[in-house]
């Protein structure tokens, strides 16, 4: 079928708003999540018994929301130990997306013992990839232009098992895409103990975190309050707390 002139014009008009709509499409607001959007997926009938107890101190909706994690996003779980946290992720980012889940070897076989592997039965965890590496170089070529990376308190256990804290930042600067968010949540130590107590209460100083992951090149940009205590002391292992340990949540971006 031969093509007028006045169709032809008309074609390529389409064509072109077509290519600017596709190549526009990341400064689109993003689409807003469903009511609740968080709450239902915390609350969602197939979690362990066991996980709604860590919820009361974790206040996983709240966290969640903090890290604005979405579906569709490919995520970083550092430290996962036993997918607590790597399972929430999982059930946000849905079916199109994928959570990369590190553990050392020295975790899975002297604290995780088998927890983490019985955790991927279940059918949330689908889109979880699991990782065996060190914390010195965590990310694998395939988990690059990441959205988001989480490291919720095991910072302060790569002191006492000797990891090399500026090249393990660094890997998790080199994997995000431009814009991706690191967010780091530990135990908080008295000013002035600085990492000294890793092993010991297995606590870190906040400040001192903050400096070896701003020395990646990240930036600060956020600080969530809802794990704060200011009437913890500090002075005891968060194993054994006389009251809720004083715990904060700092949010990272690469620029």
């Amino acid at each position: 079928m031969t093509q007028t002139n006045g169709e032809g014009r008309l074609h390529g008009f389409v064509l072109a708003v077509l290519l600017f709509m596709s190549g526009c499409a990341g400064l689109l607001p993003e689409r807003p999540l469903p009511d609740n959007f968080y709450f239902w997926q915390v609350h969602s009938p197939d979690r362990s018994d066991a996980d709604r107890v860590i919820d009361q101190r974790r206040q996983p909706e709240k966290l969640l929301a903090f890290y604005g994690v979405r579906p569709g996003m490919r995520v970083l779980d550092l430290g996962a130990g036993g997918g607590y946290n790597t399972e929430l992720l999982a059930r946000v980012v849905g079916p199109d997306g994928v959570v990369y889940a590190q553990n050392s070897r020295y975790l899975l076989e002297n604290i995780v013992k088998g927890r983490f592997g019985e955790r991927l039965e279940k059918p949330a965890m689908r889109n979880v990839v699991p990782l065996v590496r060190e914390f010195d170089d965590p990310v694998p070529p395939e988990a690059r232009n990441l959205d988001l990376v989480t490291f919720n308190f095991v910072y302060h256990d790569t002191v006492w098992l000797g990891v090399d804290r500026n090249k393990m930042n660094r890997a998790v600067f080199t994997a995000l895409k431009p814009g991706g968010l690191y967010i780091v949540a530990d135990h908080s130590g008295r000013p002035g103990t600085g990492v000294s107590e890793g092993k010991t209460l297995h606590r870190i100083e906040e400040s001192v975190l903050r400096r070896e992951v701003e020395a990646a090149g990240f930036k600060l940009v956020g600080e969530a309050g809802f794990l704060r205590n200011p009437d913890d002391p500090r002075d005891a292992s968060v194993f054994k707390p006389k009251i809720p340990n004083d715990e904060f949540v700092l949010k990272f971006v690469k620029p």
